[in-house]
């Protein structure tokens, strides 16, 4: 017996070497040679800090900026909590947003919804739309759009309000990627906000439309997925050629 467990923990200690010390620092030495700027997180270095991974999306809410898609991971593109909303295409909390109260009655937005989504697209990047309802009575005092007044409307079920852009909007500016952190937006959705942009940076909307063209990215190996603009390193290119005022 004691030949067994002498034979049994020798390969033990042989196995743990192999898998768990050699086979990771060969592969390290690998990756560090030939992939290493993949191996490292792909990151983003500027001024000599790291803001971000070219693979994990993050958001931007500032007007001089292109605006990534939405993220239902965790409070909002969270690599730590990584998902989808989970909702079908005939979802009606998909569609129409959802509130949430809280155990003192006050009322939030549970979930903004794609129609919401597409109005604040349409107003934020000056898209012609129309309302069933003028937009006047949804805003605040201070001119915002109120979304809990929005979302009641959209679920009214007798006289639901109704939004539509006189252009079709891009699926990924309102929906949310499996992930919550896709770093990419379709050249199309980055053509749309480039007015609001060079409206905010004071340049021409060719100026911007030329630093897309310039990041748009090609399908993989010609044939996989679509083409894609990585957020993070266009608005990279935006204060590199022209800085925010």
């Amino acid at each position: 017996m004691i030949k067994e467990l002498k034979t049994g923990f020798l390969m033990m200690i042989v196995l743990t070497v192999i898998t768990g010390f050699l086979y990771p620092a060969v592969i390290t030495a690998i990756a560090q040679v030939a992939f290493r700027d993949q191996a490292d997180g792909s990151l983003l270095v500027s001024n000599g800090q790291v803001i971000g991974s070219r693979l994990i999306g993050q958001n931007f809410t500032k007007s001089e900026y292109f605006h990534p898609r939405p993220s239902s991971a965790g409070s909002g593109y969270d690599p730590t909590a990584t998902a989808g909303s989970n909702l079908g295409p005939t979802s009606a909390k998909l569609l129409n947003g959802a509130i949430a109260t809280d155990d003192k009655g006050k009322e939030s937005v549970g979930f903004d919804g794609i129609k919401d989504r597409v109005l604040h697209y349409c107003v934020e990047n000056e898209i012609p739309f129309t309302l069933s309802v003028p937009i006047e009575l949804f805003k605040d005092a201070q001119g915002n759009l109120d979304d809990v007044k929005l979302i009641k409307a959209f679920n009214d079920e007798k006289t639901p309000l109704v939004v539509a852009a006189t252009q079709p909007i891009p699926a990924d500016a309102v929906t949310a990627s499996a992930s919550g952190i896709d770093p990419h937006i379709s050249p199309r959705n980055a053509e749309l906000q480039a007015t609001r942009i060079a409206k905010t940076r004071g340049v021409p909307p060719a100026e911007v439309l030329k630093i897309v063209a310039e990041h748009t990215e090609g399908r993989t190996l010609g044939v996989l997925g679509e083409p894609r603009v990585n957020v993070l390193e266009v608005n990279l290119a935006l204060d590199k050629s022209f800085p925010p005022k």
